[in-house]
């Protein structure tokens, strides 16, 4: 905040002169401030900037203090806290564009309001101003942009927390269901076994027996249908095996038919079948159940492995990053988005790895990805696609949407400018990604749109260069 003091009700000219923008003015300058301005007071909670309002002034904070807050889908995001002597709104009014934050006050506060008929003015009769309000604007472009990818990082992690949630509570619940159920086969497996081992077999059946244990080692074929399981369970009610329909599933899972069931049952006495066969079953299912946990439990540890790449866990910031491996962890992470989406794979062959900070790239294609996704509305085709050109690779992430227009193509990796709703967009995403690929990697991107096809190309080194020093 500026070092000024509270104005008295007859030293507003004094008061003006005290803060930067207004030092040079001449006499006559203060005066027509003082005279065309409007000087009010504004309560606690009580706002006098309303983000999307029309930007036709300027305000000069006289006493008390005022936070700058923005929506954020609802919730209101605290940018930055003014007191007396600060100037809010310049940068609406010099743009003649909607106020892009709302202002309120914290306390019992007095504002100046500067028409920007009096600003216009002031900038004709005194170039000056025009020095002092670049530097203001690009102090207060830093200090928000900074701000604002902040709260962007955050929002990300947010995003990022709820689809692994998502996507490792299938495989943790799978795991849970099949366990518990397991344990209870188990148990009705030893009760089968049990009843097996406790009847009196001829050696015909002990050698039926032995290849029908050598059959349970792998799959019979490939698993069967719907109705292939109803058969099965028509077939095992026939042999009196009990409750066949906790087993057949089982049966379907490993392959057998219910010619399988018919040739193993052939094998033994009609009053040895069902016990057999029931023994079989509790086996299988047994089996089933232990594939199942096995399937998730390697699900949830290609997903932990996926976000230790992702995010470069324990690994210094420049990596030797193979793009392709680098691309199929954030399809990983952002898979809870892509359920309805087509995504297609133009992978080239034998390329390099390439020098880079592994973690920002991976932050570049979650944003193009994802907005990708939100332009298709979730639902359409994704193509991405990594190939070399000479000393640097190109990787391009395409989808089917609506298309960016013409008339903002220019404008999409400026800070703060979206086209997504208020309180939806930040308008930071792309401008993060331009500095990650442009000002970190010396690379490129470029975009081509048009109905139906929106391809981003981002183009990187293949041997990261120095970032020339700040002189």
């Amino acid at each position: 905040m500026n070092d000024v003091a509270a104005p008295q009700p007859l030293v507003l000219s004094e008061f003006l002169r005290k803060i930067p923008l207004f030092a040079e003015l001449t006499d006559e300058d203060t005066t027509t401030i003082c005279r065309s301005s409007r000087r009010f007071s504004v309560a606690p909670g009580a706002r006098f900037i309303e983000e999307g309002a029309p930007g036709n002034a300027l305000y000069v904070v006289l006493t008390g203090e005022v936070e700058v807050t923005k929506d954020d889908d609802g919730r209101e995001l605290v940018l930055a806290a003014r007191g007396p002597g600060e100037v809010l709104g310049e940068m609406s009014l010099l743009e003649e564009r909607p106020r892009t934050a709302s202002v309120r006050a914290v306390v019992d506060s007095e504002v100046l309001e500067i028409g920007a008929e009096t600003f216009t003015g002031l900038l004709e009769s005194n170039p000056s101003i025009a020095k002092t309000i670049l530097r203001t604007v690009a102090a207060r472009l830093r200090s928000t942009e900074s701000s604002m990818m902040q709260r962007e990082k955050l929002a990300s992690l947010g995003t990022l927390a709820a689809g692994l949630a998502h996507e490792l509570n299938n495989p943790a619940a799978a795991i849970r269901r099949s366990s518990a159920i397991l344990g209870e086969t188990l148990v009705l497996m030893g009760e089968r076994n049990g009843e097996l081992n406790a009847i009196e077999l001829s050696a015909e059946e002990r050698a039926a027996l032995s290849t029908l244990e050598a059959k349970l080692a792998a799959p019979l074929g490939p698993k069967g249908t719907a109705d292939d399981e109803d058969a099965l369970i028509n077939a095992l009610e026939e042999h009196g095996v009990e409750a066949p329909w906790d087993v057949a599933p089982a049966f379907v899972a490993n392959g057998w038919s219910v010619g399988d069931v018919e040739a193993a049952a052939a094998g033994f006495a009609d009053a040895h079948r069902k016990i057999v066969l029931g023994a079989v079953g509790a086996r299988l299912t047994a089996g089933q159940l232990v594939a199942e946990i096995q399937r998730s439990a390697e699900a949830v540890s290609d997903i932990v492995r996926a976000v230790k790449s992702y995010a470069y866990l324990d690994q210094a910031a420049v990596q030797l990053v193979d793009l392709k491996a680098s691309l199929e962890d954030t399809l990983m992470i952002l898979k809870h988005k892509l359920k309805d989406v087509a995504v297609t794979r133009s992978f080239a062959d034998d390329l390099p790895r390439i020098e880079a900070y592994a973690g920002e790239l991976n932050q570049v294609w979650t944003n193009l990805i994802d907005n990708a996704v939100d332009a298709m509305s979730g639902k359409g085709k994704l193509e991405v696609g990594v190939r070399g050109l000479g000393d640097n690779i190109e990787v391009t992430i395409a989808d089917n949407g609506p298309g960016i227009p013409k008339e903002i193509r220019g404008r999409i990796f400026d800070p703060f400018f979206t086209t997504k709703p208020q309180g939806v967009g930040t308008g930071i995403g792309l401008h993060i990604v331009n500095n990650i690929v442009v000002n970190r990697h010396r690379g490129s991107i470029d975009v081509t749109s048009e109905p139906g096809s929106t391809v981003f190309r981002v183009t990187l080194p293949v041997k990261l260069q120095e970032t020339p020093k700040q002189k």
